[in-house]
C-alpha cells in the first residue's frame, strides 16, 4: 500500500514538470525560429534597400534565405509602383507590378512587401521597403 501511495504522489508531482518542460522546450524553438525568421528579413530588406534600381529584386532577397542556409523558396517578394496625380493637390496611386510596362524610369517610387517562412513553415513575417532612384 505503501508502495502504491508512493508512485501516486510521485506521478502527482512529475506529470506537471513533464508538460512544464515540454512547454519550455516547444516556447524555445518557436523563439529560436522567430529571431532566425527576423534575421532573414532584415538582411532581405537590407540588400533590397542597397540593391540598384531594377523591376526585379529577387536574388537579393533570396540571397538572405540562402546565407542563413535555408531554402531560397523561404523568402519571396511582391512589387507595387507608385503613380502620382496629374497634380500635387490630387493623390497618386500604388499600382502592382514592380515597373510601369516593365521598365524601370527615373523617377520611379517602388513598395517591395518581402516576406520570409521559417523552414518548419511556424512563422512567417513581412516588412515592406520603399525603393527610389529620386
Amino acid at each position: 500500500m505503501e508502495i502504491l501511495v508512493a508512485i501516486v504522489l510521485t506521478s502527482v508531482a512529475v506529470i506537471p514538470l513533464m508538460a512544464a518542460s515540454w512547454v519550455l522546450v516547444r516556447n524555445t524553438a518557436l523563439n529560436r525560429s522567430n529571431s532566425k525568421v527576423e534575421t532573414v528579413l532584415n538582411n532581405a530588406a537590407d540588400r533590397v534597400n542597397r540593391a540598384p534600381g531594377s523591376c526585379d529584386y529577387t536574388i537579393y532577397y533570396e540571397a538572405a534565405a540562402q546565407a542563413q542556409g535555408w531554402d531560397h523558396t523561404l523568402a519571396s517578394a511582391t512589387y507595387q509602383y507608385y503613380t502620382p496625380g496629374a497634380t500635387a493637390a490630387q493623390a497618386g496611386t500604388w499600382t502592382d507590378g514592380p515597373c510601369p510596362n516593365g521598365t524601370y524610369t527615373t523617377g520611379l517610387v517602388q513598395l517591395v512587401n518581402i516576406s520570409v517562412s521559417s523552414p518548419d513553415g511556424q512563422v512567417h513575417r513581412s516588412i515592406q521597403v520603399v525603393k527610389s532612384n529620386v
